[in-house]
């Protein structure tokens, strides 16, 4: 049975490859046929194009699951993806620059991100999310309704303010889109239909890979909060880690970052959204730890940034440290 696993593992990882390659060229063009700035393209389109997976683990997880563990592993996916973007989705990001920039010089030591995107992109995750995991304290439904309704309302504000920042991707070099190989300038109607197919195998690599953790987990007789909190996370944010690499690669750091920036932000606000209307939205120890280490992973990085001007890759080293003391949290509490 855990050969099967291990198989279907591989084969969805694939498939998710695949997907974030054609959507990453796919929203490029799309970002630049719409005149749209990087970091719209990286922390809305891209966010929020690559967090449907993990948006759906919870839904079904809720919805379906039966009673006994549908809360523990609604609400463990719901703050597991903001804790996984916030420490190991920032280290691939410094890894893949430390990779790909070798040898190029010390000026690749930073990551060459436009700074008020970034530090934008964080003040509002600081923000959603601590009002979120707060709502979590509160006993009063008659409270965290007004709290949810905050969260999404603050989520669009985001939204618009994020369209509006920035210099457009119009100049930006784009490689020829996969699907129009005819001419330079490919017309709306093929980049909307690779965007809408990669989103399409991202989302079917994914369930798979996430259908096939669980298997493994119970195979092994792995607890459920651990795969809600970490096995699952890992498996439905391989999109952003995937997106960032590729763009890390290809020199365009403000969409890597802007990718898992942009989706912290989705997922510290409309997310958690979903927790506080359809659960009880009260959360374990383990649970209140990671969202409290997901916030110290952000701020650390915010202040570094506002401090040095600048986000050396070293600095990434941190959040992924941060990842690792919970790690030992967890096999301390069991």
């Amino acid at each position: 049975m855990e050969t099967s696993s291990i198989l279907v593992l591989a084969a969805a990882l694939l498939v998710i490859l695949t997907g974030a390659k054609i959507f990453t060229n796919g929203i490029e063009w799309l970002g630049k046929k719409l005149n749209l700035s990087e970091g719209a393209v990286g922390s809305v389109l891209a966010a929020v194009g690559t967090a449907l997976p993990e948006t759906m683990v919870p839904l079904i997880a809720i919805l379906f699951a039966p009673i006994g563990t549908a809360t523990e592993v609604g609400i463990g996916a719901i703050l597991g993806a903001p804790f996984m973007l916030s420490t190991l989705a920032f280290g691939v990001v410094g890894v893949s620059k430390m990779i790909f920039c070798r040898g190029r010089g010390s000026g690749n030591r930073c990551i060459d991100i436009k700074r008020s995107i970034l530090m934008r992109d964080l003040k509002y995750f600081i923000c959603f999310y601590t009002l979120a995991v707060a709502a979590a304290f509160i006993p009063y439904m008659v409270i965290k309704v007004p709290i949810a309704l905050t969260l999404v309302s603050g989520y669009g504000y985001y939204v618009i303010k994020t369209l509006k920042d920035g210099d457009t991707l119009s100049d930006m070099d784009v490689p020829p889109l996969y699907f129009w190989k005819k001419n330079v300038e490919p017309p709306l109607y093929p980049i909307l239909l690779q965007v809408a197919l990669s989103i399409g195998l991202i989302a079917f690599g994914a369930q798979y890979f996430v259908g096939a953790v669980g298997a493994l987990a119970a195979e092994i007789m792995m607890p459920a909060l651990i795969l809600s909190i970490i096995i699952t996370p890992i498996a439905t944010e391989l999109p952003e880690k995937f997106n960032s690499i590729i763009w890390v690669k290809g020199g365009k750091d403000t969409l890597a970052m802007g990718n898992i920036t942009g989706a912290m932000v989705f997922q510290g606000s409309i997310i958690p959204t979903i927790g506080i209307m359809l659960t009880p939205w009260s959360i374990s120890t383990l649970a209140a730890i990671s969202a409290m280490l997901a916030l110290l992973s952000s701020i650390f990085i915010y202040l570094i940034v506002a401090w040095k001007k600048e986000l050396r890759t070293i600095y990434m080293v941190y959040p992924v440290a941060i990842y690792g003391i919970f790690l030992l949290l967890i096999f301390t509490m069991l």
